[in-house]
């Protein structure tokens, strides 16, 4: 049966086709079948049916065709010679954005850029042009943490100075399966040499082991210089990195820096100097580790949750609801209460089967 027979999004039929099937539906219908069945049936739509039947006879396809020739189309001598152009050895590493100009400076016009990109993905040659790495696009390796000082995320952002057009930077490390901020620097610049006697101070006060850590961070120059990766390697500690230009990959940082940014505190002018940038930051980190009730760790603080304090916390809040809820059941009125079960895995840049579960069937994997 062809699939084309017409209905919505279909071709027409040509008309003796048409008459066939329209006997067809007509005796099904006849012996009681209902329309709307019969018309399924044969493969078309109970309006087609209705349409080629209007006026009691079939009517004829009305509709008009363009079959003219287009009069820009492409002629497959132009397409073959932009392919003999981009695969010349001094046009083979430049992009067509670069190739169309250089041939204008000669004197020669073949196609736009856009005409030269159409013909390259026809003949399935847009791939990495060039002798440099590819951008990397496939996302970073999954990881997770089981426990404080597993896994860190750390970033710089800016905080406004008094002179326009310059910044301070704030580095900030936290610790992903707690959400505790385990290290902060405030600088003038964006240097490896900060980042790096940042993470070796982190990692006397937090007492890290050496193949214990991962820090993933995105791809920016202070976190890919010479001297911290130098400093990682000498902690052995492993790196991970966001694809370039992309911040989902380093969700746990970015959404830091927005409660930085808008906390009630931060002030709405610029710092009038770096002590002061630096006395507010500690402020911040002592209530934000302190006080902070953290919705994505059940409403406990960070530290908390990084000393293990959450566990009895939360089941000593569940006895206290359990409690309410036998004095004053009809209140609940068969309703479950809140979870406050510990939560025992964060992901970071998870898969498929990570996100479908709580409990990683895996075992941690560290990025080269």
């Amino acid at each position: 049966m062809p699939s084309d027979l017409g209905g919505k999004g279909g071709r027409l039929i040509a008309y003796p086709d048409r008459k066939k099937y329209c006997a067809l539906i007509d005796e099904a219908m006849q012996n009681g079948a209902r329309q709307k069945l019969a018309c399924e049936l044969v493969g078309i739509a109970s309006r087609t049916y209705q349409r080629w039947n209007q006026g009691g006879e079939l009517s004829e396809d009305q509709r008009i065709y363009n079959n003219a020739p287009t009069h820009n189309k492409l002629s497959e001598a132009v397409s073959q010679e932009i392919l003999r152009v981009i695969n010349r050895p001094e046009y083979s590493t430049l992009t067509p954005y670069q190739i169309v100009p250089t041939l204008l400076d000669l004197g020669q016009y073949i196609a736009s850029e856009s005409t030269f990109y159409r013909v390259m993905r026809a003949h399935h040659q847009l791939q990495h042009r060039g002798k440099g790495t590819a951008v990397q696009r496939q996302k970073p390796q999954p990881l997770k943490a089981t426990g404080a000082n597993e896994l860190f995320s750390w970033d710089i952002t800016y905080l406004l100075s008094p002179i326009k057009g310059q910044y301070y930077y704030l580095y900030l490390v936290m610790d992903i399966y707690s959400r505790k901020i385990v290290g902060w620097q405030v600088h003038d610049g964006e240097l490896s040499a900060h980042a790096a006697n940042l993470i070796q101070d982190i990692v006397h006060r937090e007492k890290i082991d050496k193949n214990q850590l991962v820090i993933h961070s995105d791809n920016g120059s202070p976190m890919k210089g010479a001297t911290l990766r130098a400093k990682m390697i000498d902690l052995e500690i492993t790196l991970s990195y966001s694809r370039p230009r992309v911040s989902n990959d380093n969700p746990y940082s970015e959404s830091l820096f927005k409660t930085v940014k808008y906390h009630y505190t931060f002030p709405e002018k610029p710092f009038t100097c770096l002590t002061e940038a630096r006395a507010w930051v500690e402020k911040f980190v002592l209530w934000y580790n302190d006080e902070h009730q953290h919705s994505a760790i059940k409403f406990v603080t960070p530290n908390q949750r990084h000393q293990g304090l959450d566990k009895a916390i939360l089941e000593n809040r569940k006895k206290v609801i359990e409690q309410a809820r036998k004095n004053h059941p009809e209140r609940w009125n068969g309703r479950k209460t809140r979870n406050l079960t510990p939560i025992k895995v964060v992901y970071l840049n998870p898969g498929k089967d990570e996100s479908k579960s709580t409990e990683n069937k895996r075992p941690l994997k560290k990025a080269a």
